[in-house]
Parts: structure tokens; sequence; C-alpha cells
């Protein structure tokens, strides 16, 4: 009974090291000034979950600076079905007719509770019947696929075949976006954060690397960082930003974007006050300053997470402290 105490216990201890380690760190990197060359480069995106009020939206596109839109349109099944989302068309129609260069992708979800460790997220037979579906539902009056699914394991190999089929499927110029989890802060950081949250959070840059092998545009996660405060959320988000570039170096022709949180519905992910438009731009801004050398080959950009929900302060906040930073004196 000792030993097992014993055991335990340093199991425990070792949790805190790693834990108190990561919050030391994101201390560090929320801090500094970002580079002028780190803002806007006009390719960034936002997420959209209804389009029964383009107010919105349309103030985001009239800025000029977003290139792309993950449009809601479908979830999908465990078995490889996917129900579609209603009258995406009034909203492809209402782009085509005032910003036909903005490309809207059909964003496909797959979300559930718990890990892929022992069962992968989907079968051979479900990722087949699959991969053609989500290329028809990308050829209706899409420009392409932003796949979503989560939670997903380090090294599923499901995952990364999925890919590879949607991408065998919609053919070479369809835009194929994969939405990613979050990477781990540092090498074997998701460990203590699988056995205390109970799923797999993070991913390994090499497992990020794998699993957008094949995509066009990689999208990084804003929400859903859990941390206590704000200074650490932007440290989180500075990590992210410094660990993905390292992690897609080599990937070439790629647009990487970072989720900057602009919702208020629990239907989206769990609303945390930490979580902030502002504070997530400023991250994104130190995190490319940070970074070791963001390649020719890698456009840099935000992802509003959703626009939808999105109030004044946020697009405001998107304005001024992305677009135009330099003017305000960031």
């Amino acid at each position: 009974m000792k030993w097992l105490l014993k055991r335990l216990l340093a199991g425990v201890a070792a949790v805190l090291v790693v834990l108190v380690g990561a919050g030391a760190l994101l201390a560090y990197q929320y801090s500094g000034t970002p580079e002028g060359w780190a803002v806007s480069q006009g390719a960034d995106a936002a997420w959209v979950g209804s389009w029964e009020d383009t107010g919105a939206l349309e103030e985001l596109l009239d800025t000029g600076a977003v290139s792309t839109l993950y449009v809601y349109a479908g979830e999908v099944g465990a078995d490889g079905g996917v129900e579609r989302a209603p009258d995406t068309g009034a909203l492809l129609s209402w782009l085509d007719a005032n910003h036909p260069e903005v490309a809207a992708l059909a964003w496909l979800r797959h979300v559930e509770s718990g890990s892929s460790l022992i069962r992968d997220r989907f079968d051979a037979e479900a990722r087949e019947a699959l991969a053609p579906r989500v290329a028809e539902v990308g050829a209706d009056g899409f420009a392409g696929v932003h796949l979503e699914v989560r939670p997903v394991t380090v090294n599923d190999p499901s995952l990364p075949a999925l890919v590879e089929l949607v991408r065998e499927e919609l053919g070479e110029d369809p835009v194929l976006s994969v939405q990613a989890q979050h990477v781990e802060l540092m090498p074997g950081g998701r460990v203590p954060a699988f056995v205390t949250g109970g799923e797999e959070k993070y991913w390994s840059k090499g497992y990020l690397e794998r699993v957008t092998e094949h995509a066009d545009e990689v999208v990084l996660p804003g929400v859903g960082a859990d941390m206590p405060t704000a200074g650490l959320y932007g440290g989180f988000m500075v990590r992210q930003v410094t660990e993905s570039v390292a992690a897609l170096r080599h990937h070439e022709d790629v647009a990487v974007r970072f989720g900057v949180p602009t919702y208020a519905s629990e239907r989206w992910g769990p609303v945390n006050g930490n979580e902030t438009a502002l504070t997530a731009l400023a991250a994104v801004r130190l995190g490319l300053s940070q970074a070791e050398g963001v390649p020719e080959s890698m456009t840099p950009g935000v992802a509003l997470y959703l626009v939808d929900e999105a109030e004044e302060g946020d697009l405001t906040a998107y304005r001024t402290a992305w677009l135009n930073p330099l003017e305000q004196g960031g």
C-alpha cells in the first residue's frame, strides 16, 4: 500500500512540475513588443454559423482583409454520414452578389466526448463512406471544405487517413482546410492534460504536421484553452503560434490561421471570460514576432469564431489590434 501511495504521489508531483513550468513559460511569452510586420496580410477568415442576419458579417467583409469563410454546412456522424445544414444556398448567393472575391468553404463538424486512444475516431468503413460525401458537399456551391473533427488522440491513424482520402476525392483545385487541436505547450505536455482531463486536448507538433500534410489551410483554435487568467491565455496563444509555425515550416504554400474568440453561445464551445478577441489578437502578433522566421511559403492570418455572434467590441478589436495596430500606437 505504501509503495502504491508513493507512486501516486510521485505521479501527481510530476504533473504539478509540468503545470508550474508551463505557467511560467506562458507568463514570460505574453510580454514584449510585436514587430511592425506582424499584422494582417489580407488573408484572414471567419466561421459563420448562422446567416439570418448578415450585419456583422458584412461589416467584417467590408474591411477587405477577409479572404475565406467557413460556412456551417452540417454534422458528420461516426458512421460517415453527413447531416446537411439547411439553406446554405441563401448565404452563398448573397456572397456571390456582394463579395464574390471571398471563398466560402463548407464547414463540416464531428465533435464528441472522450478520447480516440483505444478506438480510432473513424474506422475504415466510415472513412470510405465519408470522404466522397465531404467532396459532394464541398462541390455544392462552395470553394472547398473546412473539416473539424475532435477530439482526436495523437497517433490516431484515422484522421490523417481521412484527410488524405478527402484530398483525393476533392481533387487539387478545391480548398481543403483542416481544423487542428491545440499544440502541446512543451514536448510531452499533452500527457498531464490527458490524465487530468480524460480526453486528448493537445497534439504534438509531429502529429499536427502529419494530419495536415494534404491540406491547403490549417486553423489552430483560439478557444478552450482553460487558462485561469487573461495573461496566461495570452501566453498560451503566443505558444500556439510559435509551435505551429515550427511544426508546419516545411509545408509548402499553406495558410495558417489562429482562432479569435468572438462567440457567446455555448453551442460552439465553452464560454470563458479570459478568452477575448483583443488578447488573442495581441498574442498572435507576439507569437509571429517570436517565431523563428515565418517562411515565405506560409501565409499567416486569424479567423474569427464566429462572426455572426461577434459584438461591436470584437470587430473594433480586429480593426485596431490586427488591421491597423501601428495607427493605434501598438
